[in-house]
């Protein structure tokens, strides 16, 4: 079932899994956490709901972790403008005024090339075998009455679908009105983001991880998440508030 929207990643038979939320370029704040839980870049892997740019200072930090073989991110929402401005003036100056772009300015020609390059190649989904079952991750929302299997046959030719992955918040608006949500079939867990709020919301098999790690004046919010999915499951967040403290 492998496409190139798709990956699928064995078991981790030496070390520990986690999912880290948008990151929106605060890798120094996903630095200072993983070393806080001595994370082993040799055994340990980090997967990205995406997001990883604009708003944060180190946006341009991208391409670093995306050459580490520890680190993995599918497509959100922001990379996707990136790809879209790429070639669209109208589209480059609706990302730099409006959704944190400004940085992309400031990169040589070379520099931009590599990393559209490289976020030009992020799947849309990505599936990880652990000890508790198969997780999914995706950025934003996966539509209801569809399971996994479908979605996933269908991501490579379903460009509504794709859309919908990367930008819906339906789902996420729902859990938050109704308190709960239909489960996603044939997956044991599914982690997302996309949609910042103060605390993880997890409901059924679906958990949402943005909790806002960029907006650092605000304390409702201004935490990166990272959940541990293998081989237990536990949720570690720092606080990017004011000056960053770490808890869990």
């Amino acid at each position: 079932m492998q496409n190139f929207l798709f990956k699928f990643f064995p078991i981790n038979r030496s070390g520990r899994d986690f999912v880290v939320g948008d990151i929106h370029g605060m890798f120094n704040s996903l630095e200072e956490l993983l070393d806080k839980i001595s994370f082993n870049p040799k055994i340990d892997r980090v997967f990205s709901v995406g997001d990883l740019i604009d708003r944060g200072k180190q946006s341009n930090r991208v391409l670093e972790f995306l050459d580490k073989p520890w680190f993995f991110s599918v497509m959100g929402n922001h990379e996707s403008m990136l790809l879209d401005a790429r070639f669209s003036e109208y589209n480059l100056h609706n990302w730099v005024k409006y959704n944190g772009g400004g940085w992309w300015k400031k990169l040589s020609k070379a520099t931009q090339d590599d990393i559209y390059y490289k976020i030009s190649k992020l799947p849309y989904l990505f599936e990880i075998e652990t000890k508790i079952g198969c997780v999914g991750v995706a950025h934003a929302d996966l539509p209801f009455g569809r399971s996994w299997v479908d979605i996933v046959r269908a991501i490579s030719t379903d460009d509504d679908l794709k859309q919908y992955i990367l930008w819906s918040r339906q789902r996420h608006k729902n859990m938050r009105l109704t308190n709960s949500t239909s489960p996603i079939k044939g997956i044991k867990l599914v982690v997302m983001g996309h949609t910042p709020y103060k605390k993880p919301l997890h409901r059924q098999n679906i958990v949402y991880i943005d909790t806002g790690a960029t907006y650092q004046n605000d304390e409702r919010l201004s935490t990166l998440t990272l959940l541990q999915i293998h081989p237990s499951t536990k949720m570690h967040q720092y606080s990017t508030y004011k000056e960053l403290q770490y808890f869990s």
